[in-house]
């Protein structure tokens, strides 16, 4: 039997191809790679639940997405996340022009049997988010806390409205 690796979907949620013999269409899915084709069932939809194998083909370098909420106040434009898990040390927040990106690592610090669990939900390894930021900010004047496993981010807005005089000198 030839071993294929599985995409990020699959690894992460489980599903498996069912084969069952039934009537199958099929449907072309672009990837940055190639096309390939992913046969879809007609039948019956499989509901059961699969944890992930520990031997099974993981990719390093994939990441999860961080979930964030953006607002703004008067003065300040305010990105919130929850990070659970990670220390601050383990954040990294840097801005770049107009994108701030937000990278780190959750560990899982047990080892657990895949046949022990019932449910493995919870992401661990490494995620990243970066967000364009809608207004320009100060970007020395940001700052970052993390309590009880909310990160904040606040970043002064810029004021552009006012018109800054300008000396010009004679030589």
């Amino acid at each position: 039997m030839v071993k294929t690796k599985k995409s990020f979907i699959e690894r992460i949620t489980g599903a498996k191809k069912i084969e069952d013999g039934g009537i199958r269409e099929s449907m072309p899915i672009y990837s940055e790679d190639e096309e390939t084709e992913m046969v879809m069932n007609s039948g019956s939809f499989s509901t059961s639940y699969s944890a992930p194998q520990e031997d099974e083909d993981y990719s390093d370098d994939a990441e999860g997405q961080l979930t964030i909420d953006v607002y703004q106040t008067d003065n300040d434009v305010v990105i919130k996340s929850t990070i659970a898990g990670v220390k601050p040390e383990d954040l990294d927040v840097s801005i770049n022009n107009d994108m701030i990106t937000i990278k780190g690592e959750r560990k899982n610090e047990e080892r657990v049997s895949t046949e022990n669990y019932y449910y493995q939900e919870c992401y661990w390894g490494s995620f990243s988010r970066s967000v364009v930021l809608p207004v320009e900010v100060i970007a020395d004047k940001i700052e970052a806390s993390l309590k009880n496993g909310i990160l904040t981010i606040r970043l002064p807005k810029a004021d552009t409205t006012k018109t800054k005089k300008i000396q010009v000198r004679g030589f």
